[in-house]
């Protein structure tokens, strides 16, 4: 996946060296190149991005670039990353930017979790696949699933989230949030090799539907235990 990133962070370069300066290839560059690995890079692209988005008046330009600046902050300023994906959603929902409203909820649910309000983020996980689902975006939806699952991981459902692993695990979603991989294996250490296989292969055998209402259960449970521990 990484050379896929690669290769559209240089047809974002391209785009950009004909005079093509707009914010939204330089916010695609910014995501091209955090998915390929290359943070500091990606850090760096952002500089001006936002005012950039907001002298063009269109929210969906501004949303998408602050949903790219979000991402590529993520690790190395969380606090700062939630700051900038909350208001991209607001302005994504005020917009009626359904899209780019439910990117923002997917990559807002992975750093809530850790660093903000775990209830918040479950509320946007949950609209983030209602989102996908609703669409067909079948694909996409496996990137919040995912997360979804190591969110599981840390909370110690360990056999939600290998069945759900099972379904959700992408070389898409294993390149926009890595932690899936590290769950995976952390899954797998604390089942075994056999259990491990045998709920994976339960996911993956799902439908679409089951799987969403899996993971509905799933979200519930967690948000349940949550309120409770409060």
């Amino acid at each position: 996946m990484g050379s896929v990133s690669g290769s559209r962070g240089e047809w974002c370069r391209a785009q950009l060296a004909r005079g093509s300066d707009t914010a939204l290839f330089r916010a695609c560059l910014v995501l091209s190149l955090a998915m390929a690995g290359s943070m500091d890079e990606a850090i760096t692209a952002t500089k001006g991005l936002v005012d950039a988005a907001e002298a063009t008046n269109n929210p969906h330009t501004l949303s998408f670039a602050l949903l790219a600046c979000g991402f590529a902050f993520r690790d190395a300023e969380p606090k700062r990353a939630i700051e900038t994906l909350r208001r991209g959603l607001v302005t994504a929902e005020d917009s009626g930017n359904r899209g780019n409203e439910t990117h923002l909820l997917a990559n807002l649910f992975r750093l809530e979790y850790v660093h903000g309000d775990p209830l918040d983020a479950l509320d946007h996980v949950t609209l983030a696949i209602r989102n996908y689902h609703d669409s067909g975006d079948t694909a996409t939806m496996r990137t919040p699933l995912a997360i979804l699952a190591a969110f599981l991981d840390r909370r110690g459902y360990f056999e939600a989230a290998a069945t759900i692993i099972g379904f959700a695990l992408s070389s898409f979603a294993a390149a926009a949030f890595p932690e899936v991989n590290t769950a995976s294996a952390h899954v797998r250490d604390r089942l075994g090799d056999q259990a491990y296989e045998m709920l994976a292969g339960a996911g993956a055998a799902m439908t679409t539907a089951a799987m969403v209402a899996y993971a509905y259960d799933q979200i519930n449970r967690a948000r349940t235990e949550l309120e409770q521990n409060r």
